[in-house]
């Protein structure tokens, strides 16, 4: 019995001593490092994530980021990007100690961290031990992830203000909540500086090639003159800045009969507040029109967001919807009784998608719009490959002179809105 006793405290003994090793190492990667940016918040982390490292790539700073949402990319000093390899395919806040090492490698001035961390004490380690950014950003608090953050909105503002830097700054462009963060920054003794959206004017924005916002746009230049880069050189490297995999995007397509389609992928704002401002904001720029149905995506793990996203069904007022996923009675039982519309229910997490897309193409008409919202993951991702495989419908072949929306999208273009939305 002794012996066994002694095999443990020499294994627990090797744990310890190889832990202390590690954090050391950690903690030289992150003195190699002079300023570290970390962006968190609920919609378009991602997306300011690669405005933020192409404002500052693009003063001529080395930069590398790394983002976590759609697709999680490494970011290299040169823009090239790559997947970020996960065991299993499993998310793990623990892989930011890779990332960071191999930043490190690259003695960059900058590293730009988009936050993967949900639960509030793994904030608060992802910041204090993982990254201890000299930057925050906290982009905005939304109706999202309340049951780890929840269940108010002020406690998902309270929640995500643990990964405030004690000592730093922070960047926020959220308004509505403004005072709780302030409260939380003073008790870290961190500066909080607002980055007012309407700073951005619709020329800046238009200089963007893909939908953005600028709110996002806000906080990027924010950030870029924290670090002494000016705001045309600043504008000038997000321009050039390549896109992340779920941003905003509105394709057009011909179907096998014929049929002329403008199909919206809002599935990355996934939560009630942010996919209505979306789809309000690309009929608003004629990117999309009516009639209008809407693909709602449900997953096993996201009742209640498929639930919040069947209750804004009257609020988008569509022809018809599109339940797909499972379960789907999650999003069926929140619509409305008083909404008249179509209910069309493919759900099943084992259809087959072919078949799926086929039945769901057979109900729209000649010219229509499709939104899809709710989650990617699943169901989602089928869909999204097949109607990929669609013959692409390019403006300029068939515009309709009366239609000035058909100067606004392109099969395989992302068109600027005129104004901006928090995302």
């Amino acid at each position: 019995m002794l012996f066994l006793y002694c095999v443990l405290a020499t294994c627990c003994a090797g744990l310890l001593v190889a832990g202390i090793v590690e954090q050391r190492r950690h903690d030289a990667n992150l003195a190699a490092i002079p300023t570290r940016v970390l962006v968190n918040g609920i919609r378009g982390k991602s997306s300011i994530t690669r405005l933020c490292a192409g404002a500052l790539r693009g003063s001529g700073l080395v930069t590398v980021a790394k983002t976590t949402g759609t697709a999680a990319r490494f970011i290299h000093p040169d823009a090239t990007e790559e997947p970020v390899y996960r065991k299993f395919g499993i998310a793990n806040v623990v892989e930011q100690i890779g990332i960071v090492r191999r930043a490190a490698g690259y003695r960059p001035d900058v590293l730009v961290m988009e936050c993967m961390a949900v639960m509030p004490a793994l904030q608060e380690i992802n910041q204090s031990k993982l990254i201890r950014s000299t930057i925050g950003v906290l982009c905005n608090v939304r109706e999202d992830h309340l049951a780890e953050m929840g269940p108010t909105l002020d406690d998902v503002a309270r929640s995500l203000c643990r990964s405030l830097p004690e000592g730093g700054v922070c960047v926020t462009a959220e308004k509505e909540r403004f005072p709780i963060l302030q409260e939380e920054a003073d008790a870290r003794n961190c500066e909080l500086i607002y980055a007012d959206p309407e700073s951005v004017t619709d020329e800046e924005l238009r200089g963007f090639s893909w939908f953005t916002f600028k709110e996002n746009v806000a906080i990027a230049l924010a950030v870029a003159e924290l670090l002494g880069v000016d705001r045309a050189t600043a504008l000038k490297g997000m321009y050039e800045a390549p896109p992340d995999p779920g941003v905003l995007s509105v394709e057009r397509y011909r179907t096998h009969d014929g049929k002329r389609l403008r199909f919206a992928n809002v599935f990355a704002a996934n939560d009630p507040e942010s996919t209505l401002m979306n789809i309000e904001q690309l009929l608003e720029l004629g990117a999309i029109h009516r009639p209008l149905h809407v693909v709602v995506n449900c997953r096993p793990d996201r009742v209640e967001r498929n639930g919040q996203m069947g209750a804004l069904i009257p609020r988008l007022d569509p022809e018809t919807v599109f339940l797909i996923g499972h379960p789907t009675k999650s999003a069926a039982d929140a619509i409305p009784t008083h909404w008249t519309g179509n209910v069309v229910d493919l759900g099943g997490d084992r259809r087959d998608p072919d078949r799926l897309t086929t039945d769901l193409l057979a109900h729209l008409g000649p010219d229509s719009s499709l939104v899809a919202i709710g989650n990617i993951h699943g169901q989602g991702e089928l869909l999204l490959e097949r109607l990929t495989a669609l013959e692409p419908e390019h403006p300029d072949a068939a515009a309709d002179p009366a239609d000035p929306s058909d100067a606004l999208t392109s099969s395989g273009a992302h068109p600027s809105p005129s104004h901006g939305e928090p995302r």
